[in-house]
């Protein structure tokens, strides 16, 4: 099956959550100000992702009509 649009998305998002949890969880964040900007974007990657599931699960429910 094709990649869509939302696939691409949901990917790119993973990519940069996945980023962002490696350099936390590798004690890489210098002091709590880095730590807290981190679980920050974790926080609204997780969201922007559900964002797109939601999306893309109304897209094919509408298709199917």
């Amino acid at each position: 099956m094709a990649k869509t649009v939302f696939d691409v998305l949901k990917e790119k998002i993973e990519e940069h959550r996945s980023s962002a949890i490696d350099v936390l969880s590798g004690g890489s964040a210098a002091d709590y100000a880095r730590y807290r900007e981190l679980c920050g974007l974790i926080r609204g990657l997780e969201i922007a992702l559900r964002e797109v599931t939601d999306l893309a699960q109304n897209f094919l429910d509408d298709d199917d009509d």
